[in-house]
This record gives C-alpha cells, structure tokens and sequence, in this order.
C-alpha cells in the first residue's frame, strides 16, 4: 500500500470517527432537551391542578358566604337600588 493511500485511509477513519462521535452527543444533548420539556409540562400540569383545586376551593367558599350572608358586587348603582 503507498504511502498516500494509508494517509487517505487514516483521514477517512478520522473523519468518520469525528462524525460518528458528533453525532452521538448531538443525540445525548437532544435527549436531554426532550427530557426537560417532559418534566416542564409535568411541572405546568401540576401547577395547573393546584391552581384548580384553588379555584374550586374559593368557589365553594363564596357559595357558602352567599348562603349565610348577603353579599353585593361593590356597584353603587345596584347598592341603591337594592337599599331604596
């Protein structure tokens, strides 16, 4: 073999390992990014169900209010009206 075939030879190698290795941490690193995306939506639907068990807690709250007392939505007119 001559001298500039194992030179070609040795460069393909090299570049195929260069191009293999490259693409191996390009998929890690995108793995990686998938991952998180997955644990910040987990993350955002469980604030969202806290979020609405809150809700539905202060609903349920207001209604009992409105049962045990008589409550106005802060309109003057519709407070002088109800008053006369």
């Amino acid at each position: 073999m001559s001298r500039a075939a194992k030179i070609t030879l040795a460069g393909t190698f090299a570049v195929t390992a260069a191009v293999v290795v490259s693409v191996h941490y390009g998929q890690q690193a995108e793995q990686a990014a998938m991952h998180a995306g997955v644990i910040r939506d987990m993350e955002q639907q469980r604030i969202k169900k806290e979020r609405q068990a809150d809700f539905d807690l202060q609903r349920q709250l207001e209604e009992q209010y409105r049962e045990v007392q008589t409550v106005s939505d802060g309109n003057p007119v519709e407070a002088k009206k109800q008053g006369s």
